[in-house]
């Protein structure tokens, strides 16, 4: 049986009036992709947040690869990356500038061949000279797979790295993605709005809802619990039903 790479306890976020994340608690395996849902405001970037030990929770338990975050964050930190459509990285650098960075970042040995290596294997040799500012957002979001997997990651947080893409684009994201996975045993905890994606690349899903967990399992399992023909119905209806409540 596959061992837990994350196990999340009782986690909660308070800010100030706000309850962002509520007693949330997950588990998530070695090899595994897990869709990470909900709308806009659920919790789902506060979660990762708090996996990455860029926010500290108010409290409940993260352990991730055997060690607690927030306490031993940079061992942690060093097996594991991070990508997000909405982090970008400095657009006046060239983009052999911004990977050396990181590479430096991560103390990575050989990190110009490194860099060389995985620039080729993503289809992006030709553009080391280039400025970010000067790539499409196809190009962008394969720097930053370069730059996700320059330490060898054993769990890969991706939050939102479709959503400015083209389907075409999206599409081949999708495809890299899952062959590195089968490839390295990669572990990916996945936001995304698009809930046609999810269903076609994640292995289990958690959907949030203001700050709680309100479905969990399989795919198959969540819509069947819900007597919904797809995450997208799902989706809908949740919202509407919320929304009904605001208005009553």
């Amino acid at each position: 049986m596959a061992e837990n790479v994350i196990v999340v306890k009782n986690l909660t976020k308070q800010f100030k009036d706000t309850l962002a994340v509520d007693e949330v608690s997950f588990s998530l395996k070695r090899g595994e992709f897990l869709g990470l849902l909900g709308p806009n405001g659920a919790g789902k970037t506060t979660t990762i947040a708090m996996l990455l030990g860029l926010l500290k929770q108010t409290s409940g338990a993260i352990t991730v690869l055997g060690m607690q975050m927030p306490k031993d964050r940079q061992k942690i930190l060093s097996r594991v990356n991070f990508s997000s459509a909405y982090v970008q990285l400095p657009y006046g650098l060239s983009v052999i500038a911004n990977l050396k960075v990181h590479a430096r970042l991560y103390q990575i040995p050989n990190g110009d061949q490194k860099i060389q290596e995985l620039a080729e294997y993503f289809g992006i040799a030709d553009l080391l000279k280039r400025r970010m500012m000067t790539l499409s957002s196809g190009q962008a979001t394969r720097v930053n797979l370069v730059k996700a997997f320059l330490n060898d990651p054993e769990i890969l947080f991706l939050d939102e790295p479709t959503s400015s893409l083209d389907p075409e684009a999206a599409d081949t994201f999708r495809q890299l993605i899952l062959a590195e996975q089968k490839r390295r045993k990669l572990t990916i905890l996945y936001t995304s709005h698009n809930m046609q994606e999810v269903e076609k690349i994640a292995d289990r899903i958690i959907f949030l809802h203001q700050g709680k967990i309100v479905a969990q399992g399989t795919t198959k399992a969540v819509l069947a619990q819900f007597k919904k023909k797809n995450l997208e119905d799902f989706f809908i209806a949740l919202a509407r039903s919320e929304n009904k409540k605001g208005t009553a």
